[in-house]
């Protein structure tokens, strides 16, 4: 059926006004892509409002004939989250987070982050039990679908035994919050045959000794296959057997609309060592002696693990000096509430260590610097060997689990299925504690040698996993791609019990079929993703949407994860002939994918395989660059302190206008020569700023070369404010500090106009002037750079590593930004004399991409009772002229922290850098301004 005809057979009516449904091309393949190795692509991705939406989308999709599939954070990587049916988007409109009772309990929705959650409780010493790696990314929907765990929670901290209670809607639309007081007898009167028939089921269980033994052994470890049969024995009342089976069904059973979770304290003392053993056996040897001594994780890393961590550049020296042959590693950590508790887990556990046949000298650290590069290493690898594999080919992280004391025998024969497959660099790595082992596979689905090839491993692995009485999935759920091998695991009786757990629930077969159970053994080979080759910057991407949450266009168009995806998309409709549909991917393509995207950076700080997005999307607009505009550009180049003054002062005329007249005139202008490339006017915008400095300063004395920004004579500063530049001259001479303006500072910038549009021709000249300017005025490179804006900053960096990149003479210059250069030369000579109350601060994606957060906070904590960081920071997409360009950009990437904002009811809004604080301004209709504006009124004499 068509996508078209699919939306038309959904009742309008029985969905109702909070359900939207969308058939285009465009978002029907961004949402197909997750990070698992299966493409689906649904008929129609459906987006609910609420539970009593989700249930009319029930009713809908089973009058339509339909199924469904629920889709959130998409970092499942078992397949559980595709379908080329109906694909309801969860995360969009449920992202609610209520803390309660000082954080020992917490409402939250399924959309939202577990990092979003970990955040708000922090504040609390609280944090979730489910410590999963991708919690940049993934969301309490996921969490509970996949009965998530971690690093450090094992089977005891983990979904299942952390949830206090859900609010559900069963297939049947009916909703059920299994905290209410009446949630039993509501079970039972709305749904008597599920309330029978679990009783039923629990009592056929206990019925079998066998069967009871095989469950608890099962469910002694980590496992995600199947039903959680372990409810039936955990629980004897319906409803909380229910509300556990849910746990871990994969969206098979019912919606989770939001979910009470009881919080686990937030340990903040830490200490970590990297031990390493000269070979498997010595390391799975130690253990039960480490577990035993407390600690909180122990993560494996073997023999390949380590070969492959030392081709990092920034690898420790403890590994780097290390001659592998056969070794293995255990990063052990420890964890407590006060030092005093470290320093005596620590000294429990030093016999133990001592005695450990160490292959290299070991010491626990509790520096933060340095359990960070320890725990890179563990992270790495992924980061490593996804990133390395040839182009094409398909990552698959696989998981398994075996009891701890079979871990040795299950090692030495994966890697023995290594090399009788052909698998190269297939690292081990997990959670040793827990018997829990990762490793990935590169594989050419398109290659049928190879598709036989892993057929051949899956038989083999799945016979090496159940012969050492482990579970196939620890973690990542059952999802399609272990669905067939479920019965083999649990036996004929226990599948048979699962089996009846779906009919019960869901009797019409409604929800996320082919997940979970399937009686087709070859099942898990169908619909596999194809990887074509398209963009070299783009390539190694894995789809594991860790990019996602802090893209400013999610809510808008498209995330990172997204655009590369539908590029490959894109790809592989041409190679199959589909002209139609590539022509259609591409139209939209030009905005969803190319326009609305910021360029921000910030993609590239979450990727794992330090994908930068925007550097795909600036190449694509120098491809379809306007010719009489990238003239115009590089005119501009030629003359930019001209043009800076000119754009200043139409901003201040126009000002002085009604704002209808500019804002006629930018109107007509859009609809003439288009949305991206006239800007918006609107009566929200500050006039036209004051010339740069003039230049000059004493080098021998200066502490600084000052670069200021260019936006500052473009945009002037809010009604009462100096502006950032003014604010730094007053402040560094307040100070006695003294600085360099350099030469011909008028007709400088840090390019990024250029670059962001894709006009190269005007950035190289713009390189060619700059870079040697600033060579002059820091005298050989001797004195740092200061910008005022951050995003300019990060500008003049990247133009230095540019230039040396394409093999032009790029001298050494270090770059400082403007706040940073405050807290560390200005303000410790400073007295706060006007303090104020509450400063509510906006970090920027340049001063998060220079690490200047801390810089940030540290001023306003200096000059302020009260710090507001808001939780649901993000980048504000101003991005230069992209919010003049595209408004609703802006809109969308700023709304949830503007409400905090409102809320927050702050005496000063600050940020570092003036597009961004003009973006905020709009968004929040409170007057942001520079940080060293508020410094600067804060320690007048």
């Amino acid at each position: 059926m068509s996508p078209a005809a699919v939306a038309s057979v959904l009742d309008s009516a029985l969905l109702g006004e909070r359900v939207t449904v969308s058939q285009r091309s465009i978002d029907r393949f961004a949402k197909a892509h997750d990070a698992s190795h299966y493409l689906f692509v649904p008929e129609a991705v459906v987006t609910p409002g609420d539970a009593e939406a989700v249930a009319a989308v029930f009713a809908a999709a089973r009058a339509a004939g339909r199924r469904i599939t629920f889709r959130s954070g998409g970092t499942s990587l078992s397949g559980q989250g595709v379908t080329d049916e109906l694909l309801v988007d969860t995360r969009a409109r449920f992202r609610g987070i209520r803390v309660g009772d000082e954080g020992r309990t917490v409402r939250v929705e399924p959309g939202a982050t577990v990092r979003q959650v970990n955040q708000r409780l922090a504040r609390h010493g609280r944090k979730l039990g489910p410590d999963p790696a991708s919690e940049i990314a993934c969301t309490i929907g996921g969490v509970i679908a996949n009965n998530s765990s971690g690093m450090a929670c094992g089977i005891t901290q983990n979904a299942y035994r952390t949830i206090a209670s859900l609010r559900l809607v069963l297939p049947s639309g009916t909703v059920l919050d299994t905290g209410a007081p009446d949630a039993a007898e509501l079970l039972a009167a709305r749904e008597p045959e599920l309330h029978a028939g679990l009783l039923r089921l629990r009592e056929r269980l206990l019925a079998s000794p066998a069967s009871v033994e095989r469950v608890r052994q099962q469910f002694s470890m980590k496992n995600t296959m199947g039903y959680g049969l372990n409810a039936l024995l955990d629980f004897a009342e319906p409803l909380r057997i229910l509300e556990h089976l849910v746990v871990g069904s994969e969206g098979t059973l019912a919606f989770v609309a939001e979910a009470v979770f009881d919080t686990v304290p937030l340990l903040p003392r830490a200490a970590t060592a990297l031990l390493v053993l000269p070979s498997l056996r010595e390391a799975t040897a130690a253990l039960p002696g480490l577990v035993a001594t407390g600690a909180a994780t122990i993560e494996l890393m073997d023999a390949t693990s380590l070969l492959v961590a030392q081709r990092a550049a920034d690898v420790p020296a403890q590994i780097a000096a290390l001659a592998v042959e056969g070794h293995t590693a255990l990063l052990v950590e420890y964890q407590a509430e006060t030092a005093e508790a470290l320093d005596a887990a620590l000294a429990g556990a030093a016999p133990l260590l001592d005695a450990l046949p160490l292959a290299t000298p070991a010491a626990f650290t509790v520096d933060a610097a340095e359990r960070a590069a320890l725990w890179h290493v563990r992270k790495g690898l992924y980061t490593t060997v996804a990133g390395a594999r040839p182009s094409g080919t398909t990552a698959l992280l696989e998981d398994i689990v075996v009891p701890v004391e079979r871990l040795l025998p299950t090692c030495e024969r994966l890697i023995e299925l290594f090399a009788a497959h052909g698998y190269d660099d297939s690292v081990i790595f997990g959670h040793a504690k827990d018997g829990n082992l990762h490793f990935m596979l590169g594989e050419r689905f398109d290659d049928p040698a190879q598709l036989a090839r892993y057929e051949r491993f899956t038989e083999d692995l799945v016979q090496l996993v159940l012969e050492q009485g482990g579970s196939l999935k620890a973690e990542h759920g059952t999802g399609r791609i272990m669905a067939p091998f479920v019965r083999r695991q649990y036996g004929d009786e226990l599948y048979a019990i699962m089996r009846e757990v779906k009919r019960l629930f869901d009797p019409s077969g409604l929800l996320n079929p082919g997940v979970v159970l399937s009686d087709e053994p070859d099942s898990y080979l169908r619909n596999l993703k194809l990887v074509p080759t398209v963009e070299a910057e783009v390539d190694r991407c894995v789809e594991c949407g860790y990019c996602e949450p802090t893209c400013p266009s999610t809510d808008l168009t498209l995330t990172p994860r997204q655009r590369i995806a539908l590029r490959r998309d894109i790809a592989s409709a041409e190679a199959a002939g589909d002209t139609a549909l590539a022509a259609e991917l591409r139209d939209d393509y030009e905005y969803d994918g190319e326009q609305t995207c910021a360029v921000d950076g910030l993609c590239a700080i979450a990727c794992p395989v330090d994908i930068n997005t925007g550097d795909l999307v600036r190449r694509l607009r120098a491809e379809r660059r306007n010719p009489v505009l990238n003239a115009g550009w590089s005119a501009a180049a030629s003359a930019w302190g001209p043009v800076t003054r000119l754009g200043g002062a139409a901003l201040t005329v126009a000002n002085a206008l009604p704002a209808a007249l500019p804002k006629a005139a930018t109107t007509v202008g859009r609809a003439l020569l288009g949305r991206d490339t006239v800007p918006e006017y609107d009566g929200g915008l500050p006039r036209g700023g004051a010339k740069r400095p003039q230049p000059g300063g004493d080098p021998t004395t200066a502490e600084a070369v000052f670069f200021a920004a260019c936006i500052g004579t473009m945009f002037g500063p809010e009604p009462g404010g100096i502006g950032a530049t003014s604010a730094l001259i007053e402040l560094a001479e307040r100070a006695g500090v003294g600085l360099v303006v350099p030469e011909g500072i008028g007709s400088l910038c840090c390019g990024t106009p250029w670059k962001s549009k894709g006009y190269l021709d005007g950035y190289r000249a713009m390189t060619e002037r700059v870079l040697p300017a600033l060579l002059a005025a820091s005298d050989g490179g001797r004195l740092p750079i200061v910008c005022d804006a951050a995003s300019c900053t990060e500008g003049l960096e990247t133009m230095q590593h540019l230039a040396a990149v394409a093999g032009r003479e790029a001298p050494a210059l270090h770059f400082v930004d403007a706040t940073q250069f405050a807290a560390e030369r200005i303000l410790p000579r400073l007295e706060v004399t006007a303090p104020v109350g509450r400063v509510a601060v906006h970090h920027t994606c340049s001063t998060t991409a220079l690490g200047a957060g801390g810089a940030i906070d540290r001023i306003a904590h200096a000059v302020a009772a009260e710090v507001v960081l808001p939780d649901d920071w993000s980048c504000c997409a101003f991005a230069g002229d992209r919010g003049l360009l595209h408004p609703e950009l802006s809109a969308s990437a700023t709304a949830r922290e503007a409400a905090e904002v409102i809320a927050a009811d702050a005496d000063w809004h600050v940020s570092a850098n003036r597009t961004c604080e003009i973006g905020m301004t709009r968004a929040t209709g409170r007057p942001y301004r520079h940080l060293l504006e508020l410094l600067e009124a804060a320690t007048r004499p």
